[in-house]
């Protein structure tokens, strides 16, 4: 009688279980953008770096030191490619996000650095899905998010990328739509931040492979094969 009580309790448990992991898929969720959906969800890493200073800035090449630069002179990038707001927003089954000045939203990167010092070491073909959030001046317009965590980090080509809490932060070029979160749990690295830099882990996917990098003569928008066995 009472393994029987046991054996029901445990199965009440995992229907309860999976029942919370279809409840926080998106709109309009498709399993096939998500490598699968929440079959198999798999757990990220220990995060490790959360309690990082906020803003550290540091030069961020993936491992070598860049060509020396001077800090004071950052490479300047075009206004239509800057990121001005970081906007706390509250997305349906997934929660806390932050989002950008056009919605979209924003992702940290498990093998970037918070501390002693913020490093990016998304570059290359990484960068051409995984866009930075370029800053100027490093002085974004903030609603529901606290000032003191927002900072900056020079990346190996001499550009300024914003973070938060001493993670740099990313837009997805596999979200289609503002809003949407499709790059949660890629690669098993990548993780919508919440406004304090902490992961958002409220609904993990199964573990998925970024699109591909976007052709030179295509937009981000017409990107959205898989992008096979790449490292990011």
């Amino acid at each position: 009688m009472v393994a029987q009580k046991r054996k029901l309790m445990v199965g009440g448990a995992a229907l309860a279980a999976a029942f919370a992991l279809a409840g926080c898929a998106p709109a309009g969720y498709n399993a096939g953008d998500y490598g699968g959906g929440n079959a198999g969800v798999q757990q990220p890493a220990a995060d490790t770096q959360d309690d990082a200073s906020p803003s550290a800035d540091a030069p961020a090449d993936g491992g070598a030191a860049p060509a020396a630069k001077d800090s004071n002179t950052p490479t300047k990038v075009a206004a239509d490619k800057t990121t001005n707001e970081l906007t706390a927003v509250t997305v349906k089954r997934m929660g806390s996000t932050v989002q950008d000045q056009n919605g979209w939203v924003l992702y940290r990167f498990d093998d970037d650095q918070a501390k002693p010092v913020s490093k990016a070491t998304c570059n290359g073909d990484c960068a051409k899905v995984w866009l930075p959030a370029l800053t100027n001046d490093g002085k974004p317009q903030l609603k529901g998010v606290d000032e003191q965590v927002v900072g900056t980090v020079t990346r190996a080509d001499g550009t300024k990328q914003l973070t938060i809490k001493g993670w740099p932060v990313y837009r997805y070029i596999g979200d289609r739509t503002p809003g949407t979160w499709k790059g949660q749990n890629v690669g098993g690295k990548w993780f919508v931040i919440k406004p304090d830099g902490t992961k958002n882990l409220t609904c993990l996917p199964k573990i998925s492979k970024p699109v591909a990098p976007p052709n030179d003569s295509s937009s981000s928008a017409d990107s959205g094969s898989a992008g096979g066995d790449f490292s990011y």
